[in-house]
């Protein structure tokens, strides 16, 4: 048993990510909880009160016996812990609201930091890290937690929430005895955040999307919207990625949106029709809005339509008022009849 422990332990790190990573994945569901938040506040704070206290032991300089220097690895193996769950949390959250390139390249950004922060915890010693990670996490934190207090996406709540998560990490390491460490990282990071931001890269957080779908005849059936799409037939497994519709001269196109957003948040939601010219490339021919109004734990739903749509590729892209992409939807648009019945689609 001691031989097979002693090969495990190397391997320990690693276990340890992947568990927590799936239980992170299993318990936080398809939207953002108030709950979710309210518990990786509790992380942060914890994190923010181990390094306080490292800060105030490293100041007091007294020599330590055999014991102590190996009990002295657990506070960083602590605090190792608790970025490892709050960078966890944190790209489940950002991972959801993420259906576009730049943002998925973010998300990966996030993912990174996840994975290094298993194999760097003897780095925690030099506090300068240790800062960057915590200024990092209240920023992305605040990011969500904001909003959702305010309910509203405007960006003034980016932006404030940004300089929140900087400015406690800030306030901390000054109030931490012997002030260990430098700060500069962390307002890189928000340097970054802030030019990152408008470049629609980060994605649109808190709103989190759950379902796109494009067809024909919408209906609404008890509380739920129908719309028909092409069926597919099972040796035609291509076509999966082709999200080919049907179109008959004269019928109109539906876009159905789902996006989860935090209770008593009201703002408005669009979707822009591109059209992919074979010369010109991407064309925007509509942007056509409607209503939105969170707390619905199905997400808030809301469509539009367009009628005698041109043969070709298009996309619609769900955004906010404030041009922040939330989802993007590819589709081939074929002119005539199905050669099958349609299937249809239920968005909930």
């Amino acid at each position: 048993m001691r031989e097979v422990i002693t090969k495990l332990k190397p391997l320990l790190p690693v276990i340890a990510f992947f568990a927590g990573f799936v239980w992170d994945a299993m318990t936080i569901g398809r939207q953002v909880r108030p709950f979710d938040l309210l518990v990786l506040s509790g992380y942060l704070l914890a994190a923010g009160v181990l390094l306080w206290w490292l800060g105030y032991r490293n100041s007091l300089a007294q020599s330590s016996t055999p014991l102590q220097q190996r009990l002295e690895q657990w506070p960083y193996l602590l605090m190792q812990f608790l970025f490892g769950g709050l960078f966890s949390a944190l790209f489940i959250f950002y991972i959801k609201s993420a259906s576009h390139l730049p943002a998925l390249f973010w998300c990966l950004g996030l993912a990174l930091l996840l994975i290094g922060n298993e194999f760097i915890s003897n780095k925690y010693r030099r506090f300068t890290l240790p800062w960057a990670l915590f200024g990092l996490c209240a920023m992305l934190l605040f990011n969500f937690l904001l909003p959702h207090l305010a309910g509203s996406i405007h960006f003034f709540w980016f932006y404030l929430s940004t300089l929140a998560g900087a400015g406690l990490a800030y306030g901390l390491r000054r109030v931490t005895p012997g002030r260990p460490g430098r700060m500069g990282p962390v307002w890189l990071i928000a340097s970054v955040l802030a030019v990152t931001y408008p470049l629609n890269i980060i994605p649109p957080v808190p709103l989190v999307k759950r379902e796109v779908e494009v067809g024909l005849n919408l209906q609404k059936v008890e509380n739920d919207y129908q719309i028909t799409q092409d069926r597919l037939v099972p040796w035609k497994f291509w076509m999966l990625w082709q999200n080919r519709i049907h179109l008959p001269a004269g019928e109109r196109l539906y876009c159905v949106s789902s996006v989860f957003a935090p209770a008593g948040l009201n703002t408005r939601l669009y979707h822009r029709w591109q059209y992919r010219d074979p010369q010109q490339g991407w064309q925007s021919m509509e942007r056509m809005g409607f209503g939105l109004e969170g707390g619905r734990d199905g997400g808030f739903r809301g469509y539009t339509y367009k009628q005698n749509v041109q043969p070709g590729v298009w996309r619609i892209s769900v955004e906010t008022e404030y041009g922040r992409t939330v989802a993007v939807h590819k589709f081939l648009v074929k002119p005539g009849e199905p050669g099958l019945p349609g299937s249809i689609v239920t968005i909930r």
